[in-house]
């Protein structure tokens, strides 16, 4: 189930989410400190105590206070301070910035060949990429339950020597746990307790070490690069081959993520800087928060992946669970892949048959079959409690319904506001003795998973034909067949209705999300610890599911995450800028059958580049790209000092003498595979440079399709590349021809060759300038 994780701390039960909203209170402060000034770790950790000691009185009490030293990727610490202490820290020379400790949450059998990553392609992905051979993806998450079937390392390479990274011992894990497969397994807990107190594991709801306790971390890992497990289920559903984008990768697991209280900035900035020095490749990271977004200079997860990008690592990052609402992005550094989460062509369906032989069609993904039988179908809001609301009843809040009435009974409730999910309202049921549940809601395709009691989810037209159903007749009758798995019945892709969607409310010249892939209803393995239902089933980690279905973000994270991998193995020289170029130009803007795609809302709509960035990924054709826009550190240097950031901090950052020089437009003519004009009053020209990597004699010409109220001009319209030209520039012209304030409006502009078709999103916003006065 998708959920808008962020600034709320999670606790990951299966199905079920719980969340605090109120903001906590830090007492642990991360100073950032910019690139390492030293190359030996032990010099640097030295220089943090040091600097400490001159505030706290001492080097013993510097180093009871710093958490961590970060040593490797980048220069810093994490410390205990009070807030006095903090801002006294900020002052001192050299120290970039200090930003008190964030809270980050956790935000497949069909997927894969529906992305026709198919190892019979010779041409295809992976086979070029050799199924991710030779890569190291590391996964920031919530752990990793070693001893699944995905994780097991039959025919996998042995370590390679460049690998520096560890696998560290803790609670039910030992040395034994990593393999050919897992070749490290790290876990951070400081920054988490600094915050919370000591995490108590006697319950076994977690444990001291790498392993998982909740699933998330498990599922990601698998998907990203599981290995090949036939006859994959939940339930009898979903059956097939499952596997791991890039199932001969190998895995580097960092936990950063605990069931009882989220993931510490803290933590994950030591996590990305051990990734760093441990060697991965991609690092693959589902989680965030929300907004108001941080600035790129106090924000964990751009400072940390800022270090990786220079170290030529790709960042995968999910883009988060709060759609259908717009400016809900998150991760939006220009640096990292943000990914938006879409549908594949699954479904689950079931038939509801009435006391009147009335059939209909919902899904499932679990039914008792006992309920093959007529039971009693009562609507919520007409057994409601006597303390209760009307509207909590209908949507089977808890504590809203009569139990007397509800025992034995089918019930029939709506979505709301208050309850959005049909996994509370089965809950509510199980609650007061009903034994089924038809849960009503908008149109999407997720599918939740009910294991409570069992549960059929409708769209409203057919929960209101059930409601009237019910009102006609004096003892109305509900029955269900057992739900099947139907492949190719709906059109997909679609972006996901929870998926979060742009424009990036920090930097909206940067279009977010970039690309979309697979997130809902995704099989993956799970964690046998991971709490299950029906309540009290479980219990010493004999969970039955060793796959799970998920939906979210962070399930199409590991998607594009698997890709990355594959691309670096293809093209080893690229730039993390390349590659995601080469996925965001190659990415396509339809269904299977051809029809625009579309975004899943409030209402439905055709999907745009504030759905989707790029489109939704196109595996094999990512591989051919025929150019790309390219960047370096000194490019996203220049785009921190066009942000406005300070000149001094962004040296630091970077150690480079006056990257702020230059920069007047920079953000319109930043290289990015889109152009986004967020404010075009009258005329704007706007500049990009494409590297060559096809042929070298190729010849491009430009097609433009333009935005609507928007008038277009490329110069040149053509582009001749040689064994010489690698490199060529273009300016992009933009008049508006509206005399009033427009909204945003969406085009592309394509260069083709007769091969590749290079397309990059055009979003423009035209503002009449009297407007503002």
């Amino acid at each position: 189930m998708a959920f808008p994780w962020a600034y709320c701390i999670i606790f990951l039960v299966v199905y079920q989410q719980f969340c605090f909203t109120a903001a906590i209170s830090s007492n642990v402060y991360i100073v950032y400190m910019g690139e390492k000034p030293y190359d030996t770790p032990e010099l640097a950790e030295n220089f943090h105590h040091e600097l400490l000691s001159d505030i706290l009185g001492g080097k013993k009490a510097a180093m009871e206070a710093i958490l961590y030293s970060y040593t490797h990727g980048f220069s810093g610490f994490a410390a205990v301070l009070t807030p006095s202490l903090a801002r006294i820290v900020a002052g001192l020379p050299g120290v970039v910035r200090v930003v008190p400790n964030r809270i980050f949450n956790l935000h497949t059998t069909r997927s894969w060949d529906f992305l026709q990553l198919n190892p019979q392609l010779s041409n295809g992905i992976l086979s070029k990429g050799q199924s991710g051979a030779g890569s190291i993806i590391g996964v920031l998450d919530s752990g990793i339950w070693p001893e699944s079937e995905s994780f097991k390392d039959d025919g996998m390479e042995a370590v390679p020597s460049r690998w520096k990274g560890i696998c560290q011992e803790g609670e039910e894990f030992n040395r034994s746990n990593c393999n050919r497969k897992i070749i490290g397994a790290r876990w951070y807990i400081k920054g988490y307790e600094a915050e919370f107190g000591k995490l108590i594991t006697s319950d076994g709801t977690e444990f001291l070490s790498p392993r998982d306790a909740t699933g998330h971390g498990t599922h990601t890992s698998s998907t990203v690069a599981g290995a090949w497990i036939e006859n994959a289920n939940v339930l009898g559903l979903g059956q097939g081959l499952a596997r791991g984008g890039a199932p001969s990768a190998w895995l580097a697991v960092y936990k950063v993520c605990w069931a009882t209280g989220g993931c510490s900035s803290a933590d994950i900035l030591a996590a990305f800087d051990d990734a760093i020095l441990d060697g991965v490749d991609v690092i693959s990271m589902s989680l965030g928060s929300l907004p108001p977004l941080s600035t790129y200079v106090d924000d964990t997860v751009s400072i940390g992946s800022f270090h990786a990008m220079a170290k030529g690592i790709s960042v995968v990052c999910s883009g988060g669970n709060n759609g259908p609402y717009s400016e809900t992005v998150v991760n939006t550094a220009p640096w990292v892949i943000t990914v938006a989460a879409s549908t594949i062509d699954r479904a689950f369906p079931i038939i509801i048959t009435l006391g009147n032989n009335q059939t209909f069609v919902g899904q499932a993904l679990y039914m008792s079959e006992d309920l093959d039988k007529f039971y009693p179908i009562v609507y919520g809001e007409d057994i409601m409690s006597a303390d209760a609301y009307e509207d909590d009843a209908r949507s089977c809040v808890a504590d809203s319904l009569n139990a007397t009435l509800a025992r034995g009974k089918v019930l029939l409730c709506f979505e709301s506001r208050l309850q959005r999910f049909p996994v509370n309202a089965a809950s509510t049921v199980k609650n007061v003795q009903g034994i089924g549940l038809v849960f009503a809601k908008f149109r999407t395709k997720e599918v939740s998973l009910c294991l409570d009691v069992p549960c059929a989810q409708v769209d409203l037209t057919i929960g209101t034909s059930l409601l009237t159903y019910i009102g006609s007749t004096s003892n109305p009758v509900v029955k269900f067949n057992l739900p099947k798995t139907a492949v190719g019945q709906q059109i997909s892709p679609n972006v996901a209705l929870f998926s979060s969607r742009g424009p990036s409310s920090l930097s909206p010249n940067v279009l977010k999300p970039d690309i979309a892939a697979p997130g809902v209803d995704i099989l993956a393995s799970w964690s046998a610890a991971a709490a299950a239902q029906p309540s009290g089933a479980i219990e010493n980690h004999l969970n039955p599911f060793k796959f799970k279905f998920a939906s979210g973000t962070s399930m199409a994270c590991p998607h594009i995450s698997a890709i990355v991998s594959l691309l670096k193995v293809i093209h080893p020289t690229w730039s993390p800028a390349a590659i995601k170029s080469a996925l965001v130009t190659t990415a396509s803007l339809t269904d299977e059958y051809g029809q625009a795609a579309v975004a899943e809302g409030a209402p439905h709509k055709q999907a745009d580049p504030f759905d989707y960035g790029g489109g939704h990924v196109d595996p094999n054709k990512a591989v051919n790209p025929g150019l790309v826009y390219d960047l370096n550190v000194k490019d996203h240097a220049r785009f921190l000092c066009a942000m406005g950031y300070n000149a001094t901090a962004i040296s630091l950052l970077t150690r480079t003498n006056a990257p702020c020089r230059g920069t007047a437009n920079f953000l319109a003519n930043f290289n990015l595979p889109s152009i986004t004009i967020p404010q075009l009053k009258n005329c704007m020209t706007v500049s990009r440079i494409v590297t060559n990597v096809g042929p070298d004699i190729s010849i491009y010409t430009a097609m433009i399709q333009a935005p609507p109220g928007i008038d277009v001009v490329v110069e040149p319209p053509t582009l001749a590349f040689s064994s010489d030209v690698k490199k060529l520039k273009f300016k992009v012209t933009f008049c508006s021809l509206l005399r009033v304030q427009g909204t945003y409006s969406f085009g592309n502009l394509l260069w083709e060759d007769g091969s590749h078709v290079v397309r990059i999103p055009l979003i423009v916003q035209s503002i009449v300038e009297e407007y503002y006065h």
